[in-house]
């Protein structure tokens, strides 16, 4: 009888300390830090940092410039980009590198096909006079499977229609757009009239109708109709704050969220009637650059340059805000590396559910 009690309080005590049989881990969000060359990996439930990936310990140099991260729906791996390394790797769910794509002149922005084995990639916005193409590469290989020709000069901005069927990348430096279908490579161009809008990355809603975008030099969101792609049409512009980055939309209510990277603010934009409905602003909120949804879309987290220092951490100047969507308040800043920017979770800017 004894033993049978031991058996049944060790179960116990294992049922609470490990999760149950086939329970999928807590989705993770990977914060590059540009400033030392390390990513941040978060457990978005716990909301604190679990690891972190110091690059330079892995060969790479503190110049390496860690960008930008998408992963797989299932966190089996994660991509992350290397400006000052010409480099994207591929890692597994336990941080170990298993695979590099080299030779990728700065490689920016990334994107994954949901239902292709195949990772797209941009260029940096760093770079003067980048190639004027955007890079298809096999996921399980790591090779560059084509490079398809922009025309325009300094490709940055990047997304997907949910279906894979459309890709689309803008020019930093010109007004013009181009959606690709994936399957035919057909292209199509968009032109925009008006003032140079330098578009940094677009967020489109979950039935691939509406692609959004931030003009850096305007302060102004463009809503664009998809239901043309791989055509785009400005069906309204917005005013948001100053410098719009990277936003994101959510799946359960289809607010957007931009961050406005020189006002430290976050902008809370009804996508369906374009307006914006709320501005978020507080502690922790400085210089905000990339934005990740949780699964649920009930918290948003929100990497923070803090170049300028206008907040003050107990260590390195680099922080991620958590934002409680359903009152907008900031709920807990995490503190990470320096010079934070590009982040990503399981399947891209919004957690896929365990």
């Amino acid at each position: 009888m004894r033993r049978v009690f031991s058996v049944l309080v060790l179960v116990a005590v294992l049922g609470m300390a490990m999760p149950a049989l086939g329970q999928s881990p807590s989705p993770r969000l990977y914060v590059c830090n540009q400033g030392n060359a390390t990513i941040s990996v978060i457990d978005m439930d716990a909301m604190t940092v679990e690891e972190t990936v110091d690059l330079k310990a892995r060969g790479f140099s503190e110049n390496a410039k860690p960008h930008h991260v998408v992963a797989e729906p299932d966190g089996s791996h994660w991509y992350v980009s290397l400006i000052g390394a010409n480099t994207i790797l591929k890692l597994n769910a336990e941080n170990e590198i298993v695979g590099r794509l080299d030779d990728f002149e700065v490689p920016g922005l990334m994107a994954l096909d949901p239902g292709k084995d195949v990772l797209y990639a941009g260029r940096s916005m760093s770079a003067v006079n980048p190639p004027k193409s955007l890079g298809m590469i096999q996921r399980s290989s790591m090779e560059v499977m084509e490079r398809v020709n922009t025309f325009f000069p300094r490709p940055h901005p990047l997304a997907l229609t949910p279906n894979g069927e459309t890709a689309f990348i803008a020019s930093l430096a010109t007004n013009q757009l181009m959606g690709i279908n994936t399957n035919t490579r057909e292209t199509k161009l968009t032109r925009l009239e008006g003032a140079t809008q330098t578009p940094v990355q677009f967020a489109m809603t979950r039935d691939g109708s509406t692609l959004i975008a931030g003009g850096q030099k305007t302060g102004q969101l463009l809503v664009y109709d998809a239901t043309g792609a791989p055509g785009l049409s400005v069906t309204d512009t917005l005013a948001v704050g100053k410098q719009p980055w990277h936003p994101v939309i959510s799946r359960q209510s289809g607010l957007a969220y931009v961050p406005n990277k020189m006002s430290h603010s976050i902008s809370v934009v009804d996508v369906d009637n374009p307006a914006v409905e709320a501005t978020i602003r507080g502690d922790g909120l400085a210089q905000p650059h990339g934005t990740v949804l949780s699964a649920d879309g009930r918290y948003l987290f929100v990497s923070n340059n803090n170049r300028e220092g206008t907040y003050e951490p107990s260590g390195e100047n680099g922080v991620v805000t958590v934002i409680d969507t359903e009152t907008n308040e900031i709920v807990k800043v995490i503190e990470v590396g320096p010079y934070p920017t590009g982040v990503g979770t399981f399947g891209g800017a919004q957690a896929m559910a365990p």
